[in-house]
């Protein structure tokens, strides 16, 4: 089994452009074009888990019963999705209305494809967004698009493999979250307690997600980038504080050696499969663990240890409007109407992701499986700066991710040294920003 983020990065996508656009029957845009359904229709494209399609269809019937506008809403596969909206947004053809995660937005903002939402963005809606996520879908000061929700990882963890090793307390607040040193001293005794392959602990940096790294050189207070975005700031004593702590991880068999940035081996399958008593896991793979691990073994989640300061991961997703559609108004009124508060806490639930509204994320969130574990998620995602989020939405961040991927894996298993793999880093950053 491989659980794995559902918004990957576009970069990630290794499939060529006619391939996507023979594989995708039936997805056909707006955009004024000759598909766009008539001016009472709004045309919507978007991938999506089963819940996440039954939760799109109820708001969009619910909205076409009130609005007397159809929308007409169509599901992708995700690997289909961005190279075939590359190639409509290019002939004209693309929807009015689109779903695009946080750290490929700017890629279509930079390039002049979204319409600027500040003319369309309410007070009410602008002034109960969290700002990190305001942040998210922002260029230059202006929003090119509505953060729809949110996702991001916390600590799950064996309370049974825990108490095995004489752990009792588990932090219940993100004001009591462990410290790096107090962290390490709980791997080195779940170390000396687990027997055969059991590992104290995963982390969710494999493959595409190895952007998660930065987590660890954020709650050290370290950057990636300098303040203006324009050149690499991790080569520092944060950036090395956190590239030491985490390959020591590796050093000191605290963490399984197949789950490495380029390995196979995501964090999730070594939870799953018993061979970790603590993950760092999204809450979008709630319910997959809930199914995978049954009635095996009890488990529950905590808070990311912290160092200067919190941190969390960026996950989740915009929704945006074409630019070149004839129907601006029509689809703010409907972005407008899928921000609600009460339609976004109705998403959120039913799929299992996180809101972006400060009054649904304070409020009781009833997640559909194991709704005990929200508060945590929540809590998690409040820590996301928007100084962060900056740093990891602008165009050609796919690419700096491919690098964290190879660099993170030559310092952690490779034998390349802590200073040439910040150095190494930096130095692509530069040209990737500079480009």
């Amino acid at each position: 089994m491989n659980i794995s983020r559902r918004t990957l990065f576009r970069g990630a996508v290794g499939l060529s452009g006619a391939a996507m656009l023979t594989g995708c029957s039936g997805f056909t845009g707006g955009g004024g074009g000759s598909d766009s359904g008539g001016g009472d229709t709004l045309s919507m494209v978007s991938w999506g888990q089963d819940s996440e399609q039954s939760a799109f269809k109820k708001l969009v019937q619910k909205y076409q019963e009130s609005s007397g506008v159809t929308v007409d809403l169509r599901f992708v596969p995700f690997a289909e999705m961005f190279t075939t909206i590359d190639a409509q947004l290019q002939d004209g053809s693309a929807p009015d209305i689109f779903r695009v995660d946080y750290t490929s937005l700017a890629s279509y903002s930079s390039a002049d494809q979204l319409l600027d939402l500040s003319d369309q963005m309410d007070d009410d809606l602008k002034n109960d967004l969290i700002p990190a996520f305001m942040e998210a879908v922002s260029l230059d000061g202006r929003p090119y698009g509505v953060p729809h929700q949110t996702d991001t990882t916390a600590t799950v963890y064996r309370p049974d493999l825990l108490r095995q090793a004489g752990i009792t307390s588990v932090p219940d607040s993100l004001e009591n979250a462990w410290t790096w040193e107090e962290f390490n001293e709980v791997l080195t005794k779940l170390k000396g307690s687990l027997s055969g392959d059991v590992a104290p602990y995963s982390y969710q940096w494999q493959k595409a997600g190895a952007y998660r790294w930065l987590n660890w050189l954020f709650q050290a207070n370290g950057r990636l980038l300098s303040d203006d975005l324009k050149s690499a700031a991790i080569d520092s004593d944060a950036g090395r504080r956190a590239l030491t702590t985490t390959k020591a991880l590796f050093e000191n068999k605290v963490v399984p050696s197949n789950s490495s940035p380029k390995s196979g081996v995501y964090s999730s399958d070594a939870f799953v499969g018993g061979k970790t008593a603590m993950a760092a896991l999204g809450n979008f793979t709630i319910p997959e663990l809930n199914t995978a691990v049954g009635s095996r073994f009890e488990w529950q989640a905590t808070y990311h240890p912290q160092d200067v300061r919190a941190a969390s991961d960026l996950g989740g997703n915009a929704l945006v409007i074409n630019k070149a559609t004839d129907k601006a108004d029509q689809a703010g009124e409907f972005l407008r109407f899928m921000m609600e508060a009460e339609n976004q806490k109705a998403f959120c639930e039913e799929t299992i992701e996180l809101p972006t509204r400060r009054s649904v994320a304070e409020g009781k969130l009833n997640l559909s499986v194991r709704p005990d574990l929200a508060p945590v998620f929540t809590a998690q995602a409040t820590t996301l700066k928007p100084e962060d989020v900056a740093q990891v939405t602008i165009p050609g961040f796919s690419q700096i991710n491919t690098e964290l991927q190879e660099q993170l894996e030559q310092c952690f298993v490779g034998g390349r040294s802590v200073d040439d793999a910040l150095k190494g880093i930096a130095d692509r950053v530069n040209q990737i920003v500079s480009a």
